[in-house]
């Protein structure tokens, strides 16, 4: 079995202050599309990296209970975890909703990310919020989806349980134009998980258009984003993420990539 203990894998230190960061870094499994549950253990194992945001294709929450109590004994003997699970599926049908509830409870999962195709079904989410005291964080993809405008995320969050917030998919909040560190403070301590990625932003037909870039090497402001979370003590997931499926289809390149980049802005 891995030593996590040998492995950079938790809470990096910073050089500046000596003490440990109260983030750390985790894998969105959508990144590991083309790989199927096993070599996706054999992945983040081999990567260091305990924490997985886990996709559908890698553990089904509305899967026979046996295959999913399986797949989280392969992960609890590796020494990994699936510390929340999205962008989840949800609906206007309440026992649907519950399931994946169950599902987060039976796996330990503390926060599932939604995007909800109809606001109403926040009715449903949040009653279930309060039952399981499990958190869900609404994900935002482009200005021009349900939740692309942070203005949209606040005005739904505002008024509803504290345990419902956000997901800061860092590359999609850049594409729509804004700085990801910035919004990240405007959501005052909201922000329950986040999808660390890049892309480049270039103005297409007078329309911003996101493309994926290698972690640090695209347009978001992730080293200002680091710092924010440093100073404000965010104690979640930073989850290594893209959306190309040319990287997607070499992550050994991808991930090594993106965690030399986050280990050089936590301990520079």
């Amino acid at each position: 079995a891995i030593h996590y203990d040998d492995v950079l894998l938790e809470r990096p230190r910073s050089a500046a202050s000596g003490h440990a960061a109260p983030f750390q870094l985790g894998i969105q499994t959508w990144t590991l599309r083309n790989l199927d549950f096993d070599a996706v253990v054999s992945f983040a194992k081999k990567h260091g990296i305990r924490n997985l945001q886990v996709i559908g294709k890698h553990i089904d929450p509305h899967a026979d209970w046996e295959e999913i109590k399986a797949k989280k004994a392969i992960l609890d003997t590796n020494g990994l975890r699936a510390y929340t699970f999205g962008v989840a599926g949800t609906s206007m049908d309440h026992a649907f909703n519950r399931r994946l509830f169950e599902f987060a409870k039976f796996m330990g999962i503390k926060v599932i990310i939604v995007e909800p195709r109809d606001f109403a079904i926040f009715d449903s989410l949040e009653k279930l919020v309060q039952e399981f005291d499990i958190r869900i964080a609404i994900h935002n993809h482009g200005l021009t989806s349900l939740y692309g405008n942070p203005i949209v995320v606040r005005n739904i969050i505002q008024h509803r349980d504290e345990r419902i917030g956000v997901c800061l998919d860092v590359g999609w909040i850049t594409a729509a134009g804004f700085d990801a560190a910035k919004i990240y403070r405007n959501y005052k301590g909201r922000v329950y998980d986040i999808h660390l990625k890049d892309k480049t932003v270039e103005v297409t037909n007078q329309k911003l258009v996101g493309i994926s870039a290698h972690i640090g090497k695209g347009d978001a402001n992730i080293k200002g984003l680091v710092e924010a979370l440093t100073e404000t003590n965010f104690d979640g997931v930073l989850a290594v993420e893209t959306d190309s499926p040319i990287f997607a289809r070499q992550p050994d390149d991808f991930i090594r990539s993106a965690k030399g980049y986050y280990e050089s802005l936590v301990n520079p």
